[in-house]
């Protein structure tokens, strides 16, 4: 008796916190064909929510969230949510505004001064408005976060001052990530708090989302949380690691059920009131799905032609559906992909998380499900997706046929001499090294195979820990190795933003950890033509100051060598007396090498 009065204290509880729900007939008619989708696509699970005004009309897990331990999925359910995680961060924009702490057009760096962008106009014209809608001039850059993480979101935001624009400021829609990780920072700087304790603040606790998390690493420990999968060969259901976006979290890092998210879609669907209660201010509400920012033209075409325009507002796309204006954003991240959609002027609201990768289902079963509740004309979403999908592998199988590749070439070195390291200040560093007679790659979170293409070019595969090295999808990312005039391997070349020139990697010395200690050898004023240059420590980083320029980061290579981080080809040589004393610093740089000596 007991279990059974706490099993129904705990639906009541459920029910207090999310709404009633029923399970409207028009969306049960559909649980075959939403159950055939799992088969068709070959995904493990999905969970999808309907809201209808204030109240959830639907809610139902299908498939598996652990396909192994075929645990199902779930209403509460936690999965990734991806880049649905962005209208909340542009709204915690919107609640400083209405505080009077920002101004959505007034330029960013007057919040984040110490942030520079990679031309002077940009950085004294951008506005978080601009940011969050996308128009800055950025493309997407995200190689520099996804292949090249980092635990510091300061270490981040350093990057962004060489990432090279592809636009005007305004003059194109362009998604970046690392603009919504900026407007998470000056909420940060604005307030004291962190992000995450900003949202759960604005939003978790007054929605009731009590388990919605952050972290990957929090999400695991939660008894109903899922485990993301990817479709190998087109057949076959794998596993896939957690990628933990954690540090790049205002862009992407939210994990929630389908049911807690259905609070945050009713805020938005009542004029930004959860059970009365103001969450979000009216005007931000109309803002943020107003067209901020046009995307592209989203003409009509002849097979779904009452589907068109395609613009953006502050965290959502905007796109006229059968006649009923739609707000939406997708969401992925490895293992996960995610939709939050709703109908403004229709009250209706749906929610998709699935466990599949880079897949198409949340799309599917949103627009499926909007047919049937909104009344409108059946159209074969998952057939015209298949039929899209089978398309591209067609072109992609004629992109094959017309190789440019070069037959009976060789690098023109040994492979030793392409080893080291190679960095790129708004990325990170690609490690190049030997393993037997192969050729191998790291970044800090994959380990690449370096296959010979032609000539002085290789391509990179990744190297799973358990499927090892798959070859049999061409890479179609290069890695150009290029020489100096001195004949030597000193640069990789490779298009990780294809908007852009090929980005270059410059080989650098591999950096000697040093103490706090071991540096205070270096530490003095050094004389130099009658300049004074100081050398200085901060924690285990030495830093030199020359008078009239910032103060530059300097790298132990080994053997009293010290490279400048950010330029290229600079470098101090240390030099010690009979006694190891440390007597004079030599300045080495492409017009010569300058020695100073240090002051007593």
């Amino acid at each position: 008796m007991n279990k059974i009065f706490f099993l129904l204290l705990f639906a009541i509880i459920q029910m207090a916190a999310y709404g009633q729900t029923t399970n409207d007939k028009r969306i049960v008619a559909l649980e075959p064909q939403l159950n055939k989708l799992l088969k068709d696509w070959k995904a493990a699970g999905f969970a999808v929510a309907v809201v209808d005004k204030n109240k959830v009309i639907y809610a139902k897990g299908f498939g598996f969230r652990d396909l192994e331990k075929k645990l199902p999925v779930t209403t509460n359910t936690l999965f990734p949510i991806g880049s649905c995680t962005k209208a909340f961060t542009s709204s915690l924009i919107g609640v400083l505004d209405k505080e009077k702490l920002v101004e959505f057009d007034k330029p960013f760096y007057s919040y984040l001064p110490a942030i520079n962008f990679y031309k002077p106009e940009m950085t004294q014209n951008i506005t978080l408005r601009d940011m969050m809608s996308h128009r800055t001039g950025l493309p997407r850059h995200d190689f520099s976060w996804y292949l090249f993480p980092s635990s510091s979101r300061d270490s981040l935001l350093q990057r962004v001052k060489y990432m090279e624009p592809s636009a005007g400021i305004k003059d194109k829609w362009q998604y970046n990530n690392f603009m919504f990780l900026l407007q998470g920072l000056v909420a940060e700087k604005i307030t004291g708090k962190s992000w995450e304790e900003n949202i759960k603040t604005k939003f978790f606790a007054p929605l009731n989302m009590n388990r919605s998390n952050f972290f990957i690493s929090d999400m695991t420990k939660d008894n109903d949380a899922a485990i993301g999968y990817y479709v190998k060969n087109d057949s076959l259901i794998k596993k896939l690691p957690y990628y933990e976006i954690g540090s790049m979290g205002p862009a992407g890092s939210i994990n929630s059920s389908v049911m807690e998210m259905s609070n945050w879609v009713r805020t938005w669907i009542n004029g930004g009131k959860f059970n009365d209660k103001e969450i979000l201010h009216s005007s931000y509400i109309r803002d943020a799905i107003s067209s901020q920012m046009i995307i592209s033209p989203s003409l009509p075409d002849k097979e779904i032609p009452d589907v068109f325009f395609g613009n953006y507002g502050f965290g959502w796309f905007l796109t006229s559906y059968k006649g009923h204006y739609m707000a939406q954003h997708g969401g992925n991240i490895d293992g996960f992909s995610a939709n939050t959609a709703f109908f403004p002027t229709d009250s209706i609201g749906i929610i998709v998380l699935s466990n599949q990768n880079g897949s198409v289902l949340p799309g599917i079963i949103r627009n499926m499900i909007a047919d049937k509740v909104l009344g409108l004309n059946y159209t074969d979403w998952s057939g015209l997706r298949k039929k899209a999908a089978d398309k591209a592998k067609e072109a992609e199988a004629e992109i094959k046929k017309t190789s440019s590749q070069k037959q009976g070439t060789k690098p023109t070195h040994a492979l030793k001499d392409y080893t080291g390291l190679y960095s790129h200040p708004g990325y990170g560093a690609i490690e190049v090294y030997l393993n037997g007679d192969s050729l191998m790659a790291s970044v800090p979170n994959k380990n690449l195979w370096l296959k010979h293409y032609h000539y002085n070019i290789f391509s990179p595969y990744e190297k799973d820990p358990e499927e090892g090295i798959d070859t049999s999808a061409a890479s179609q990312l290069k890695f150009n190795f290029l020489m100096n005039l001195q004949g030597e391997i000193n640069t990789i070349s490779t298009d990780l933003e294809p908007s852009l020139k090929s980005l270059e990697f410059v080989k650098r010395p591999k950096e000697v950890a040093m103490t706090e200690a071991s540096l205070q050898d270096y530490v003095g004023d050094f004389e130099l033509m009658g300049t004074i240059i100081k050398v200085y420590s901060k924690g285990n980083t030495l830093y030199v100051h020359v008078p009239g320029q910032p103060d530059y980061e300097l790298a132990a290579e080994g053997n009293d060598k010290f490279n400048l981080k950010i330029l290229n080809g600079y470098s101090l040589q240390f030099i010690r007396d009979d006694a190891k004393n440390v007597i004079s610093a030599s300045f080495i740089q492409p017009n010569g090498t300058f020695t100073a000596t240090k002051k007593k």
